[in-house]
C-alpha cells in the first residue's frame, strides 16, 4: 500500500437521514485525521463486514486486491464504491452519504441496520496524496461554456461535491431523478445552475425523467453537428466508464463549449452516452461516462 493510499479504520461516530433516500454516516476517529479529500467526486472503496467475514479478515498490503479476490466467499468482507462527501481533518471525520433502500444484499442490510459504533474500513487518499487522482472523475477543460451534470440517486452525492467546489462563474444544467420527491433538497443550490429534479413514479419510469431531460438539454445547449462513432458497449458484460484525460491526466481538451460529466445505472448511461456523441455532435473528449451499476445486479 503506497502512502497516498491505503486502508482506514472507521467506526461510525453519527448516522443522519439528510431525506428520505439518503443516509448520511459521520466517521471519527484520530487516525482520520490523515484521510485526504483531492476534491470533486473522488471515489473511495468501502469495506463491509458480513456475518461470517470480519473487518480483521480483509488483507491490507500492496497486494489486497488479489488477497482479497482469493479470499472464501464466506470470509470476504463486501467492498462498494462510495464519494467522499466531506472531510473534517481536524475534528478527525468523514462524511460519505449512502442511498437507504429496500435490502437487497449485506450493503443495503448494513446501511439500514447500522449504529454508532460500527465499522467499515475505507480506501482512500491519505493526506500526502499529490499529483493526479484516479478516482476524480470529474476532470473538465480549464474552459467550458456549459457543464452538464446528470445522473440518478447513486450519482447524487457527487454531483453535490462537485456543485459546492464549482466557482460561482461556473454555468451549466443539473439533471437527476430520484426516488422520492423530498430528495430534491439533498443537492446544493449553484446560483450559475438551472435544475431538472425529479422523483420516479416507481420502477417502471425509471429513467424516464433522466433520459428525456437531457436529451431536452443537450438540444439547447449543443449546436447541431455530425456526430462521433461511438465504441458500443455490452453493459451486461464490460464496464461502461470512460473518462477523457491526457497523458498527465488533466482534462483531454483545453475548452469546450460543453462538458457532460454523467453517471448512474450503466443502461442509461449506455443510451445517454449514444445519444450526445453519436446524435447530438458531442466531442467524446468533453464528456465522462461512469456506469455506476447495473439493474438487477450487484458492484464489488
Amino acid at each position: 500500500m503506497t502512502d497516498t493510499l491505503r486502508f482506514f479504520r472507521a467506526p461510525v461516530r453519527a448516522i443522519s437521514d439528510v431525506t428520505p433516500s439518503f443516509r448520511r454516516f459521520t466517521f471519527g476517529s484520530a487516525d482520520l485525521a490523515d484521510y485526504g479529500d483531492p476534491g470533486f467526486d473522488q471515489r473511495v472503496k468501502i469495506l463491509f463486514p458480513t456475518p461470517t467475514a470480519s473487518l480483521d479478515d480483509m488483507p491490507t498490503g500492496d497486494d489486497w486486491y488479489d488477497r482479497w479476490r482469493e479470499l472464501p466467499d464466506e470470509r470476504r468482507p463486501v467492498m462498494r464504491t462510495y464519494t467522499t462527501r466531506a472531510v473534517r481533518n481536524d475534528a478527525g471525520e468523514v462524511d460519505i452519504d449512502m442511498v437507504a433502500h429496500d435490502v437487497v444484499g449485506p450493503a443495503s442490510a448494513w446501511i439500514s441496520e447500522a449504529s454508532v459504533g460500527d465499522e467499515v474500513l475505507i480506501l482512500a487518499p491519505t493526506r500526502s496524496h499529490t499529483g493526479v487522482s484516479y478516482g476524480i472523475d470529474f476532470v473538465p477543460p480549464a474552459r467550458s461554456e456549459n457543464i452538464l451534470l446528470a445522473g440518478d440517486e447513486t450519482a447524487a452525492p457527487a454531483i453535490a461535491v462537485i456543485l459546492e467546489q464549482l466557482p460561482p462563474e461556473a454555468r451549466g444544467v443539473v439533471v437527476v431523478e430520484l426516488p422520492h420527491p423530498a430528495d430534491a433538497e439533498y443537492l446544493p443550490r449553484h446560483d450559475g445552475f438551472e435544475y431538472h429534479v425529479s422523483a420516479r413514479e416507481g420502477d417502471a419510469t425509471r429513467h424516464t425523467h433522466l433520459l428525456t431531460a437531457v436529451a431536452e438539454c443537450a438540444e439547447r445547449l449543443v449546436p447541431g453537428g455530425r456526430g462521433a462513432d461511438v465504441e458500443e458497449i455490452d453493459v451486461d458484460t464490460d464496464i461502461l466508464w470512460e473518462v477523457p484525460r491526457t497523458a498527465k491526466g488533466g482534462a483531454a481538451l483545453k475548452s469546450a463549449p460543453l462538458y457532460s460529466w454523467l453517471a448512474g445505472e450503466a443502461g442509461a448511461i449506455k443510451t445517454l452516452r449514444r445519444h450526445l456523441v453519436t446524435e447530438r455532435g458531442v466531442d467524446r473528449r468533453a464528456v465522462a461516462f461512469m456506469g455506476y451499476w447495473r439493474l438487477g445486479r450487484s458492484e464489488n
